[in-house]
């Protein structure tokens, strides 16, 4: 990693740490309200401007994960910022209750059995590499979330699955298979892109959401 690449981490995890410090808790009660609305009635939130603050309404790429009794239930995210935090948070939270492909919706006796986070993701940066050894000996273990693409085979990886994927080789080869490729797959026009994430996480029958 070049000296700029680590100034742009360094300054993003700064900068997000304060966010969460400051507004982590409402982000997950705005993530909350809008499964509610949709178990509710089949919509996400529409956050209003005049609502929050200004440093939840500038442009900001997230992901929402829920998970039910610690094995993972849905998680759906954006991978750059087009929209307001807030929006993109409402909107990838009522996705990933109700419109992971992977998943069934989720229904309402499942709600007190969940838990629920919101990572914020960095602009991601392309990694050059001329093989996966010189790949794999780039990534940074708990610290890099990950984008890899080929053609249009597609997939991502949060930061957060080195828990559960502690080594590079089995970190790369099951994202490889998400994109629907295989392990050992390998090409000229394989690329990658990475990126840092902070997250703030929560159980959600403990969260007020009104």
């Amino acid at each position: 990693m070049n000296g700029a690449e680590h100034s742009a981490d360094g300054g993003f995890e700064e900068a997000t740490r304060s966010l969460l410090d400051q507004y982590g808790g409402r982000l997950l009660d705005l993530a909350a309200a809008s499964i509610l609305n949709g178990l509710d009635c089949g919509r996400p939130l529409r956050p209003a401007r005049e609502d929050f603050p200004a440093a939840l309404w500038r442009p900001g790429a997230s992901f929402v994960t829920i998970k039910k009794n610690t094995r993972l239930r849905g998680c759906i995210g954006s991978l750059t910022a087009q929209r307001p935090l807030a929006v993109d948070i409402a909107e990838n939270a009522f996705a990933c209750a109700f419109r992971d492909p992977r998943f069934a919706a989720l229904e309402n006796n499942e709600w007190d059995e969940a838990s629920l986070s919101v990572t914020i993701l960095s602009p991601s940066q392309p990694m050059e590499f001329k093989s996966e050894a010189e790949l794999l000996g780039l990534l940074r273990p708990a610290t890099d979330g990950l984008i890899i693409e080929d053609g249009r085979h597609r997939a991502l990886f949060l930061p957060a699955v080195w828990e559960s994927l502690p080594e590079k080789e089995d970190f790369l080869a099951h994202l490889k298979a998400k994109a629907g490729l295989a392990k050992d797959y390998w090409s000229d026009t394989f690329t990658a892109r990475r990126f840092v994430a902070l997250d703030v996480s929560d159980d959600v029958s403990d969260k007020d959401t009104q």
